[in-house]
């Protein structure tokens, strides 16, 4: 229980939970399931601190929670267990381990703060409570241990007292302590004191203390002295000890609770005895201030909670008379503020003013209890008094006193004014009216009226004199001030309003406006009806206090106030039109009159108001050709809240009136409502009139959101017919809206001084030629210039075109070329000038071009033609200019001479123009040279297709000239490839004769007599034969083979002869001729052993043993003896075995070892 307002209690059946009973509502507790070891409930919120052991640990965890918001304020782990805790203030909480005192505050994210190492004297003490002074400047920490071995029954008390300032302890035998404030006389700041209760036994001495001491008295000021007294136990607790200790700051006492249950009150003052007595029969362990009542809450250990305070109707009678100590009881009746103590304190009074003690009588009787003395006897006591010279007047000391312990009765006030009145000491009323010193009245402000009427005017308002206070504010001409007055004292008083307004009126009439205004404003409805306000306004001729006073009242804009409304704005429209302009401009009111209101507006020539209010159209364009006094802005506005039809009719007739005063409003309305008029309808207004200047303005603020050509145009038109060269110029550059030719055609006929629109709308969409033309005619060649020379030098060959085409002299033609040079483009120049036959036109600006260094192709192109249409030696400008395109070069000479078109196709190795000019004029001598000197595959395959018409031709030329003059081995062999490539043989064949056979470079060619004899094995058998008798220079055993394969045997046998192969020939004669007659002819002629050899393998294949055995003889081979032998036996031939010769037998035995 940390404060009078909640008990907190930890549940451990059926669950751990703890219960929060709130002590405003007892019955209605409130539990929450919480596993904590401890929970203290803060002394003034609902915020709960939680402390629990971390398992395994000695530390502990802390949790402080918000009830109410159901959230977790903060929490902390401390790394050594809590002894002790305790809410020391609303948002502080003290935690005392067992070696330190910490303070943890809930505010902010900060962590506990240590304050002080505990002292020697607390070691292995239960601590018991923890304590701080108001300002935490002081604290204290009390404990309790086992009593003395002589005595160990009785608790020993120990406390440390700490000051945060000095950062300094003292350590006190103690059971219980408490801090408190009081005021010592002489003393403006209130002195802290300590209290603390001991007992102890000491040499076999019981002693029992109550100690009042003052903490940190200042020197030099007045302090309180130490106070001690004893603490008297009854015999049956002689082992009790105080436990707790609570000081009344209501009465000024001391509460001393011991664990048995008994209560000591003593006087903080004086620490005298008041009372004693047994509270609870049961042990005590918890008590708590209740600083409500001025007592304290205890709890015992049967669970009772109780209530202990001062019985106000007692207490004083009880010290006075059965403790005797009348001093005491006057003190405590004036500090408490209790009955009991009357004749004491009149009897004391008495006898202090007998005394001619009247500072002191005066100090008691302000000090008396109830306000006993505060009466008007004893202010006429003080005033019986004589003054002595030179002294205060005892009156003004009893004033003086009673000011300076708080604020005077009625009777006390008046009388004191009334005396400062007489002195004329005005200011110190008005101070303290200001320090609220004095109780206001009526009486009192009559009194003071008589010096000051605005202080009286202030005490008549807080003494609630309602009739005085209207009077005051009327006298100083507050008329707004009594309703604001009457509205906040709600006591039903209600002046004469009517009266009140019309007195002020005739002499303030703002300050009746305004006193008009704060009646329309009163609770409940204004007094008095607004009409009849407005008129007494009116009866006086006050126009603009009347309408200030209306417009005011009827801003909610009812409609019951349709009448007020067309009232004001009639007497203004008739007086201050510009003030009714002012109102209707404001929009403020829609209940009026309107076709009243109309009316009067058009006779007040407010034309545009009455614009706004006629509803009819004859009635409208009455008043619209009023430009005149019309605002521009405003007509244009007002034609937008018009139909089509009528906006248009208005329209016109305004153009009709004055068409050229009126048409820029007619203009300016067209671009606002463009949409809701249709520009079609816009533009025929224009063009009725034939205004091109409206149409001008109309359509330029229209175009740049238009995509509608004719829109384009007429916009074009309307610029050029206005004069506006530079719109039109612009328009014709950027818009890509306009028709093109309608547009080129208007501008033509328009004949503007300035070219340049014209010039736009033709380069852009392509009218060069007619553009051309035009300037050109028109005598305008300096457009001309500028054009091909700034504006567009790309579209010169055009131009120049054109210029041929119109005649123009030459000179101005070279001239407008010149100056735009390389800027020019100059194939299409070239184009343009070649249609027309007209090429040498350029010969000084191409040859100006080269000189400059230009590798343009084009320039060089042109400069071709030139040479060749000139016959200026062409041939050599077609092999040795590097930079022209052969193609287009050549396909301008084809029609002039094809042969020079052939030197420029060969040079840019242009094949298929090359071989259709050669066809064309049957140059295939040109052609098959080309063509050799190509070596390209492609272009072979081309000219040797069946596809080709002309390839007879072409062959007989390769065969006849192109090839034999050439001297390239790589010519020959590509040509040869493409013949073979193309399946052409015999003329491959031709060919081959041509340049093999022939003395030529080639005809000692190793691989070209190769071709020829393989050609002509495959294409002409017939000439092989030839062949290889007149050439030399061939492969001769791969070409013998190939001639067996192709069944040529004769032939092969040649070849084999002719390169001294005999093996190889005899075996053709064998194998393919089968003439084994000729081979042993022929092995007769070579006589060689191998050649032997087959011929007697052949005879003995044969049967010719005995013929066979002879050429074996001849070869000297008996490989075969076992083939010779079996053969002799088959044939009967032994005798022709005799004649091997004599080694014969050892090469037998060899050939077996082998």
């Amino acid at each position: 229980m940390e404060s009078e307002k909640y008990i907190c209690i930890r549940e451990t059946a059926p669950q751990n939970s703890v219960v929060i009973v709130d002590m405003s509502m007892p019955a209605q507790p409130l539990r929450r399931p919480i596993t904590a070891d401890s929970a203290l409930m803060n002394p003034n919120s609902r915020i709960l601190a939680l402390k629990a052991q971390l398992p395994g640990t000695t530390q502990d965890h802390l949790q402080i929670f918000n009830i109410e918001m159901k959230a977790k304020v903060k929490s902390h782990q401390m790394p050594e267990q809590v002894v002790f805790w305790k809410w020391i203030s609303a948002n502080m909480l003290a935690l005392v381990t067992q070696t330190s005192a910490y303070h943890w505050s809930i505010e902010g994210d900060s962590e506990p703060v240590k304050m002080f190492d505990r002292t020697a004297n607390l070691q292995g003490n239960q601590i018991i409570n923890y304590r701080c002074d108001p300002s935490e400047k002081w604290l204290v920490l009390t404990g309790i241990a086992q009593g003395p071995p002589e005595r160990p029954q009785l608790v020993k008390g120990n406390m440390q007292l700490f000051s945060v300032d000095q950062q300094r302890s003292q350590a006190l035998e103690a059971h219980a302590a408490a801090f408190s404030t009081l005021k010592v006389a002489g003393n403006d700041n209130a002195s802290i004191l300590i209290s603390f209760a001991s007992r102890s036994f000491n040499a076999g001495q019981l002693t029992s203390k109550l100690h009042v001491i003052e903490l940190g008295a200042v020197p030099g000021k007045p302090s309180f002295t130490k106070k001690q007294a004893d603490l008297f136990f009854p015999p049956d607790f002689a082992d009790d000890f105080p436990v707790s200790m609570q000081i009344s700051q209501k009465y000024g006492l001391i509460y001393v609770i011991t664990k048995q249950g008994l209560l000591f009150v003593y006087d903080l003052e004086t620490a005298s005895a008041v009372y004693r007595n047994r509270i609870s029969p049961d042990p005590i362990f918890l008590t708590t201030d209740a600083s409500s009542v001025g007592g304290f809450y205890a709890v015992n250990r049967r669970g009772q909670v109780l209530l202990a305070t001062v019985n106000e109707a007692t207490i004083v009678p009880f010290v006075s008379g059965q403790l005797n100590n009348l001093e005491l009881a006057v003190n405590l009746a004036k500090r408490g503020n209790l009955p009991g103590a009357e004749n004491l304190v009149v009897q004391r009074f008495q006898e202090l003013f007998s005394q001619a003690k009247y500072k002191e009588a005066a100090e008691l009787a302000a000090e008396s209890p109830q306000g006993i003395l505060r009466t008007p006897d004893t202010v006429a006591k003080f005033q019986s008094v004589p003054v002595q010279a030179g002294q205060t007047p005892p009156l003004l000391q009893y004033f003086g006193t009673l000011l300076t312990r708080g604020k005077l009765n009625a009777f006390e006030s008046l009388e004191l004014s009334r005396l400062v009145v007489n002195q004329n000491k005005k200011n110190l009323l008005e101070n303290w009216l200001a320090e609220d010193k004095l109780e206001c009245t009526e009486e009192l402000g009559d009194l003071v009226k008589t010096v000051d009427n605005d202080l009286a005017l202030k005490i008549y308002i807080k003494a609630r004199a309602t009739p005085k206070v209207v009077a005051a504010f009327a006298e100083r001409r507050e008329f707004d001030k009594i309703l604001i007055y009457s509205k906040q004292v709600k006591l039903g008083y209600n002046p004469d309003y009517l009266f009140l307004l019309q007195t002020i009126l005739r002499t303030d009439p703002q300050a009746a406006v305004n006193f008009a205004l704060m009646m329309s404003q009163m609770e409940g409805g204004c007094p008095v009806d607004y009409n009849t306000i407005t008129d007494l306004f009116l009866q006086r001729n006050l126009i603009r206090e009347a309408t200030a006073f209306l417009l005011d009242v009827l801003k909610p804009n009812l409609p019951e106030h349709g009448f007020l409304q067309t009232k004001v704005l009639e007497i203004n429209l008739v007086t201050f039109p510009n003030v009714a302009d002012a109102i209707l401009a404001n929009g403020m009111f829609s209940h009026y009159d309107r076709p009243r209101i109309g009316q009067l507006c058009e006779k007040a020539g407010l034309y545009i108001r009455a614009l706004q209010h006629y509803t009819e159209l004859p009635d409208i364009k009455r008043v619209i050709v009023n430009t005149h006094a019309i605002e521009p802005q405003a007509l244009v506005e007002f034609f937008g809240t018009l139909s089509r039809e009528w906006a248009l009719e208005c329209m016109k007739d305004l153009l009709l009136v004055n068409l050229r005063g009126n048409l820029q409003i007619i203009v300016q309305t067209a671009k606002e409502y463009c949409e809701q008029l249709g520009v079609d309808g816009c533009i025929k207004l224009f063009e009725q009139f034939k205004s091109y200047e409206g149409l001008y303005f109309f359509l330029g603020s229209y175009l740049s959101s238009s995509e509608d050509p004719e829109i384009h145009f007429k916009y074009i038109e309307a610029a050029a017919k206005t004069g506006q060269i530079k719109e039109v110029e612009r328009v014709t550059r950027e818009s890509n809206f306009y028709d093109p030719e309608k547009t080129k055609n208007f501008l033509m006929e328009a004949k503007l001084p300035d070219a340049r629109p014209l010039i736009n709308v033709c380069d852009r969409f392509g009218f060069v030629p007619d553009l051309t033309h035009y300037l050109y005619v028109n005598n305008m060649l300096r457009y001309i210039e500028g054009y091909v020379q700034k504006v567009n030098p790309g579209n010169a060959p055009a131009v120049v075109g054109q210029l041929l085409d119109d005649e123009c002299a030459e000179d101005f033609i070279k001239g407008l070329i010149l100056s735009v040079r390389s800027l020019l483009p100059v194939e299409p120049l070239v184009e343009e000038c070649e249609k027309r036959n007209r090429l040498r036109l350029l010969t000084q600006f191409l040859e100006h071009l080269v000189s400059e260094g230009s590798q343009d192709v084009h320039v060089h192109n042109a400069l071709g033609k030139i040479i060749i249409d000139s016959g200026d030696n062409p041939e050599h400008f077609l092999t040795t200019n590097p930079y022209y395109d052969s193609r287009v070069v050549g396909k301008y000479c084809e029609k002039r001479d094809p042969t020079l078109a052939v030197v420029a196709y060969r040079r840019g190795q242009c094949d298929d123009e090359l071989i259709n000019v050669t066809n064309k004029n049957s140059l295939f001598k040109l052609q098959a040279r080309y063509v050799v000197e190509r070596m390209d595959g492609d272009l072979w395959e081309k000219v040797l297709s069946t596809d080709n018409e002309y390839r007879r031709q072409l062959i007989d030329q390769v065969v006849s000239t192109g090839l034999p003059e050439s001297k390239s081995p790589d010519q020959v062999s590509a040509t040869v490839k493409a013949f073979m490539t193309a399946d052409l043989p015999h003329e491959l064949i031709e060919l081959l004769e041509k340049i093999v056979l022939q003395n030529s470079a080639f005809s000692g060619n190793f691989n070209l007599q190769n071709l020829l004899i393989l050609t002509a094995i495959k294409a002409d058998p017939s000439r092989v034969m030839d062949y290889i008798n007149r050439l030399d220079n061939f492969d001769g055993p791969a070409i013998g083979e190939v001639a067996v394969d192709a069944q040529l045997y004769e032939e092969a046998f040649a070849i084999f002869k002719k390169f001294n192969l005999n093996v190889q020939a005899v075996n053709v004669l064998l194998d393919n001729i089968h003439s084994i007659d000729r081979a042993v002819e022929f092995a007769f002629r070579v006589e060689e052993e191998a050649v032997w050899s087959q011929v007697a393998k052949a005879q003995l294949r044969e049967g010719l043993v005995s013929e066979a055995i002879e050429s074996f003889i001849r070869a000297d081979d008996v490989t075969q003896f076992l083939e010779v032998i079996k053969a002799a036996e088959d044939a009967n031939v032994y005798h022709d075995l005799v004649k091997v010769p004599s080694n014969g037998e050892a090469k037998v035995q060899g050939a077996q070892g082998g």
